[in-house]
């Protein structure tokens, strides 16, 4: 169930969240982690946000009955698990392209992080010292979180 190949070659990723109420599948490739340090992050999550993605039509959503939406922006909302709350997605109105929380993803994922963005915003109790490119805002607005 976790990361394969299958015969065509085709990438094949499982996650959910930590009660299992929630499951999803991801078929074709995923965008390296861009760890983002932005308040709503920070707060959704509890630190920064590690973010993979994919486009919205390669992303199924196998048992999402506890999948709730909040709406954490004028031009995104973020979805948790409204069980045991864990952090799931950022989706930004009208993209198509789905942000992943990498931690929710079952391993191995075959990803790594490449990047922080909205570092000027980091909490004041961590400094981010891994030598992998930092942003003060985002990469480009629809690419953030």
């Amino acid at each position: 169930m976790t990361t394969a190949r299958e015969t065509q070659g085709t990438e094949v990723h499982h996650g959910g969240c930590l009660c299992g109420a929630v499951r999803y599948q991801v078929r074709g490739p995923m965008r390296p982690v861009v760890n983002c340090h932005c308040g709503q992050c920070r707060r959704f999550h509890g630190h920064y946000g590690a973010y993979t993605g994919a486009d919205w039509n390669a992303v199924t959503l196998k048992d999402s009955g506890a999948l709730r939406w909040y709406r954490s922006s004028e031009h995104a909302r973020r979805g948790f698990c409204g069980t045991c709350g864990a952090s799931l997605f950022w989706d930004k109105d009208g993209r198509g392209f789905l942000a992943i929380a990498a931690g929710s993803l079952d391993q191995p994922t075959g990803l790594r992080t490449v990047r922080h963005i909205f570092t000027a915003d980091r909490g004041d109790y961590y400094e981010i010292t891994d030598g992998l490119e930092q942003l003060p805002a985002s990469m480009l607005s629809e690419q953030a979180g």
